[in-house]
């Protein structure tokens, strides 16, 4: 891999837990090896895997300095280790990448020079698809995201979104069995930020029966418990309301 352009400290620091995902990391890895934006790292924070993800890493890391293998002592849950990698991270420019989702070449590329520019977040659309990487279609994101626009469900897509830490300072994901990532966000909007979206597709999220967010009722009581906790029941219940319809569009293609 060309290192031309990547200083020590490098600008963007990409942030993966990694719990026995030995069978998509690979994939994971290299959609961000193939960026055309060169100038980050990949902190992949194994999380007590026991399926050889860590060797593997291993392996890619001693051909690849960029990647960096953090091991926690204990299995704490996906947003531990997010919190850890933020930790440990040296870019000014954090985003976030599960270990089973991948980037398109160009996203780095893109998002930077707005970030660059001056905004707080920047976020895109993505492409979601099958285990076997079937297309199922799109999630477009908005051109602009306040605080308020956000009351009505998650609309920043975990796998795209960027973030200034200049701007925003130890900003931390509160660690919640679900849905923390749409606490995280709003948290940092909450502060009066402005997410730009960007209309690209930028990534793709796979869909697995597997996953967390999957589990449909379970990811809806989680959300109306994340707004609870940021605007008390009776806001609540209007944001959630919002979130259904969203859903329901979304469901049949028309977001």
């Amino acid at each position: 891999m060309d290192d031309e352009g990547v200083g020590s400290t490098p600008r963007v620091s990409v942030i993966t837990p990694v719990r026995n995902a030995c069978s998509t990391l690979l994939q994971t890895i290299t959609s961000v090896q193939t960026q055309t934006f060169p100038d980050w790292e990949m902190l992949l924070v194994d999380d007590g895997s026991t399926d050889g993800s860590v060797e593997l890493i291993e392996r890619l890391a001693r051909r690849d300095p960029r990647l960096r293998l953090i091991r926690s002592q204990t299995r704490h849950g996906a947003p531990a280790a997010r919190n850890l990698g933020i930790r440990l991270a040296r870019g000014r420019f954090i985003a976030f990448l599960d270990a089973d989702d991948l980037w398109l070449p160009e996203k780095l590329a893109c998002q930077v020079p707005r970030l660059e520019a001056g905004a707080g977040i920047v976020f895109s659309s993505y492409r979601r698809i099958s285990p076997e990487g079937r297309h199922l279609g799109v999630v477009h994101a908005r051109p602009s995201v306040q605080y308020r626009d956000a009351l009505g469900g998650n609309p920043i897509g975990c796998l795209t979104g960027v973030w200034d830490r200049e701007r925003f300072g130890p900003a931390q994901m509160p660690e919640l069995p679900m849905r923390e990532d749409y606490a995280f966000w709003l948290s940092l909007l909450r502060q009066g930020a402005t997410a730009e979206g960007l209309p690209n597709v930028l990534a793709e999220y796979r869909v697995s029966s597997n996953s967390r967010s999957s589990r449909k009722f379970r990811a809806a009581r989680a959300t109306w418990g994340v707004l609870h906790r940021e605007v008390g029941f009776a806001r609540a219940n209007v944001g959630f309301a919002l979130y259904v319809i969203r859903s329901i569009r979304r469901r049949l293609g028309n977001n």
